[in-house]
């Protein structure tokens, strides 16, 4: 009896143990996966391309129409920056060059640098990333020209960003190029169709795009259709990958109030993070950064891209 007395005891400590392990994986099961986080870089704009310094707590964010709370707020200090030159420009570019190395060397040590040349679809990478920005300079070359008609800048960017290294979180691309699309040919759509993908990409890596317009070599390249085509396609990539464009209808006498221009953004970006689930395979999602500080604006990406919930 006594023995039975010990089995029913043990039979009802281990019911027990079992009713409290299936609690605990119920409760495992219906408990959401953990939000993952996500960061994006936020360029704030003051008057005369200037901004004061922002706190945390003077900016807002929203998911749609939800306000969404604020993990961190820093100022970006590292960047790592590609310049991508269309080796289809006319190569009277090469006059503007000066100006680029200026901007090269004005680029404080925090900053990486790399420079590659847009042609046959890809990125002919001339300089990796490094902090020797004379070394950057001396990438510097004349585009080809007429010799390297016949490409996507699109497509070339995609390759540039498909291969990109695993830097930190800041990332821009400066792009000098006509836009057009040669390798597509005419396009009746509202878009270039690889410009979509493109964005996609930039906006998953966090990668702003700046881009500066120079008409390319040959005929068709100063054709008013094509050329006020590809601008909409590049003014496009760049505001929705957090960035601005920069064109007239022909070539620009100078290109340096554009990267001086570009140069105050640069040091006026900041990093945000927040909290958000992307479910098993992740998801885009449309933000908005607002702030109450008088005569400040931000240049933010469309769409940032959430991880997958662990």
């Amino acid at each position: 009896m006594k023995h039975k007395g010990v089995f029913a005891g043990l039979g009802v400590f281990l019911g027990g143990v079992l009713l409290l392990t299936t609690a605990a994986v119920s409760t495992a099961q219906e408990t959401p996966a953990a939000s993952a986080s996500t960061t994006f870089t936020v360029t704030a704009v003051g008057k005369k391309n200037t901004a004061p310094p922002i706190a945390k707590d003077d900016v807002q964010l929203f998911t749609g129409k939800e306000r969404k709370q604020i993990g961190n707020w820093q100022k970006g200090d590292q960047l790592y920056m590609a310049i991508l030159i269309d080796d289809s420009l006319d190569t009277v570019a090469g006059g503007q060059w000066d100006y680029l190395k200026e901007f090269i060397n004005a680029q404080p040590p925090t900053t990486y640098m790399a420079v590659g040349y847009l042609r046959d679809n890809v990125t002919q990478v001339a300089q990796d990333f490094t902090q020797d920005h004379a070394l950057v300079t001396k990438a510097i070359r004349l585009p080809i020209g007429m010799g390297a008609l016949g490409s996507s800048p699109y497509l070339s960017i995609m390759d540039m960003l498909k291969r990109w290294p695993n830097t930190g979180p800041r990332r821009s691309i400066l792009l000098i190029s006509s836009g057009i699309d040669y390798f597509r040919g005419p396009f009746f759509g509202a878009w270039y169709p690889d410009l979509d993908s493109v964005i996609q990409r930039a906006e998953k890596q966090n990668t702003n795009i700046w881009s500066i317009y120079f008409p390319s070599s040959g005929h068709r390249g100063h054709s008013f259709y094509l050329v006020n085509y590809a601008q909409n396609n590049m003014d496009k990539m760049a505001e929705d990958t957090g960035a601005e464009s920069f064109f007239l209808i022909g070539a620009p006498v100078s290109i340096k109030p554009y990267l001086d221009e570009i140069t105050a953004h640069l040091n006026n970006q900041y990093l945000l993070t927040f909290a958000g689930n992307g479910g098993k395979k992740g998801k885009f999602q449309n933000v908005r950064v607002k702030t109450e500080l008088p005569d400040v604006e931000f240049f933010t990406p469309a769409a940032v891209f959430l991880p997958p919930g662990t």
